[in-house]
């Protein structure tokens, strides 16, 4: 079934019709934002934007945190919109869209104030004698978000959080299978008290996206898949502005012969199964040393054969439905070419038959391969697949080998050879002994390396990214005259030589340096 399709109406407006992964039942009709509904938007922002960025930081912060009570007070609301138009199950949907949006919009309301003032930076050398340096974070302006459908609530809150607390004002896009979460993010922070313009929602599609990224807005921050976020990238270089972009990954777990195998058996299938494998940093290949492979095989089928699964409020089910028809032909085709090129199947590997709307069974592949599908593009999708590797530099040399570097973690009993293992791994962020916590932890700075994207959310570095950082110099003491002013001279030129040998050629200059 299509979740979604688009209709052409007359006057070339153009609607989406959607219906739930979970039942195929109708979920509404939204209209696609065109061009000039785009400029219009960016126009409104622009206008609202100044008086929003004159105000102190702790003003702003403090609409953040009316906002963030109202999550608490209409979550249940909340939770109902996101399971059902995602499939996810209660427990994915309060951990990952509910808590930790609260935690998000707590943690930068209350830190935002200091994080954003200006900072004295000691200055070296014979500057530090005469000059102050203090760097200061001016917002942007306008701020275009654009997120997707796999965590539509809380990767469209924490962006815009972000960006307000900066003093900017926002354009949500969301994906064209999930508006109604983002529309949710926009009704909450106008009920919290946000001036009209300064966070307005987009619905549409790739079409409507695109019009936001070319439309003149000051930056651009995408999560996405990396087809998308090259386009996007090539865009915004061309208009030369800055942007993130949180792409996609191929994640690797490294077993290793000394580790707790129950433990570890439980950490692949929460890498795999939660939000049904659907989250751009859970586990897509388990590289298990040849000394713990078949417990782990063992534990891990075992595991994943008592599953339960759907996406009901009662809180009962495990493993939730896949979120968009197009994913769960990636997922049939990865897990086909898999046991074609010789992997067992040992759990799963199909639609549910029992359950209606968008199921595939939490499946096991187990002697999987490099060449497989699975093992190098990312399925996105509730598949553990299994390589056996038989030591730590096989382990690290197939980690690193994929296109992809957004998060890998290690499992060991050792912390020495975990560290060590974990300081070779090609990516954003490494856990050791569990997986997926970093984009969960707002102190960590959380970005991927080569096709896994650009720049750092959260973290100080996230929120600072949302801003101009301007240093400003002042003169220590009030100066008479200029010491480069013009005219140049043989005198100052000898100056300038005596200086140099001071600082560089005598013992006494390195205390200068």
């Amino acid at each position: 079934m299509a979740i979604v399709e688009t209709l052409e109406l007359a006057g070339g407006r153009r609607v989406l019709r959607l219906q739930s992964p979970v039942d195929g039942s109708p979920i509404g009709e939204f209209p696609c934002a065109d061009p000039d509904e785009v400029a219009a938007a960016i126009r409104a922002a622009r206008a609202a934007q100044p008086a929003w960025a004159a105000l102190d930081v702790r003003q702003r912060a403090a609409i953040v945190l009316r906002a963030r009570d109202l999550v608490v007070e209409r979550q249940d609301e909340i939770v109902a919109t996101v399971m059902r138009e995602t499939g996810k199950s209660l427990q994915d949907t309060l951990s990952m869209e509910i808590f930790a949006s609260l935690d998000f919009m707590s943690y930068y309301a209350k830190r935002a104030a200091k994080m954003l003032a200006p900072t004295k930076v000691g200055l070296h050398g014979m500057m530090a004698m005469i000059k102050k340096l203090t760097v200061t974070y001016r917002p942007m302006g306008v701020v275009g978000v654009i997120t997707p459908w796999n965590a539509p609530f809380v990767l469209g809150i924490n962006p815009t959080t972000q960006a307000l607390l900066a003093g900017n004002a926002v354009i949500l896009k969301g994906s064209e299978v999930t508006p109604s979460a983002s529309l949710l993010v926009a009704d909450i922070y106008r009920q919290a008290g946000l001036a009209e313009g300064l966070l307005q929602v987009l619905t549409g599609d790739g079409r409507t996206g695109a019009a936001l990224v070319e439309g003149g807005v000051n930056k651009i921050s995408f999560t996405g898949s990396v087809p998308t976020g090259r386009r996007i990238g090539e865009a915004c270089g061309r208009q030369l502005i800055p942007c993130t972009l949180e792409l996609g990954g191929t994640d690797a777990m490294i077993v290793c012969d000394d580790v707790d195998v129950n433990m570890a058996a439980d950490g692949v299938l929460i890498g795999s199964y939660m939000n049904c494998g659907q989250y751009c940093c859970g586990t897509q290949r388990v590289l298990a040393l040849a000394g713990v492979y078949d417990d782990l095989v063992k534990s891990v089928a075992d595991k994943a054969a008592t599953l339960r699964q759907g996406a009901k409020l009662g809180g009962d089910e495990d493993v939730g439905a896949v979120i968009w028809d197009k994913q769960v032909t990636i997922i049939e085709r990865h897990v086909h070419d898999a046991v074609a090129k010789g992997a067992r199947l040992l759990v799963g590997g199909k639609r549910s038959q029992a359950l209606g709307g968008l199921y595939f069974e939490p499946t096991v592949l187990v002697d999987c391969t490099s060449d497989m599908l699975v093992m190098r593009e990312e399925t996105f999708g509730p598949v553990v697949a299994i390589q056996k590797v038989k030591d730590e530099e096989e382990a690290i040399r197939l980690a690193n080998a994929a296109e992809c570097g957004l998060t890998g973690n290690v499992w060991s009993g050792d912390p020495n050879r975990a560290w060590r293992l974990a300081m070779r791994m090609e990516a954003g962020s490494v856990m050791i002994n569990d997986m997926a916590v970093t984009y969960g932890l707002p102190e960590a700075p959380f970005g991927g390396v080569k096709a896994s994207g650009v720049g750092q959310v959260n973290g100080t570095d996230g929120l600072r990214g949302y801003c101009q950082s301007v240093p400003v110099i002042t003169n220590r003491f009030k100066m008479k005259t200029l010491p480069a002013a013009y005219p140049y001279g043989i005198q100052k030129v000898a100056t300038l030589r005596k200086t140099i040998r001071f600082l560089w050629a005598s013992g006494l200059g390195r205390w200068f340096q």
